[in-house]
């Protein structure tokens, strides 16, 4: 095999890996229901926390509260999906590499 393919396939991985744990290690915020709710989420796509205005909880509102948590969340996921396609999709010249979004 060429070693100068060999190498850059290896500096690839190795910026690839860097560029994985700095995404591991940011946050994405997202809100629903005008802020009533938000969800912070990692670059990991786990919840870190959620947030609830108090005002927001009816005791005759609970699937409302729901519906937007549930809103925030998907927000936040895809959050984190754009971040990981703009930090590694440099990386990877838009392959779709396995386990890479």
């Amino acid at each position: 095999m060429n070693r100068d393919f060999l190498r850059q396939a290896q500096q690839l991985q190795a910026k690839l890996a860097k560029a994985q744990e700095e995404l591991a290690q940011s946050t994405v915020e997202a809100s629903a229901g005008g802020g009533a709710v938000t969800v912070v989420m990692g670059g990991d796509q786990k919840v870190k926390s959620i947030k609830i205005d108090p005002q927001a909880v009816d005791p005759q509102e609970v699937e409302l509260l729901e519906d937007m948590i549930m809103a925030a969340l998907n927000e936040a996921q895809e959050k984190v999906q754009e971040l990981a396609q703009s930090r590694l999709g440099a990386l990877t010249g838009g392959l779709n590499i396995p386990g890479l979004r």
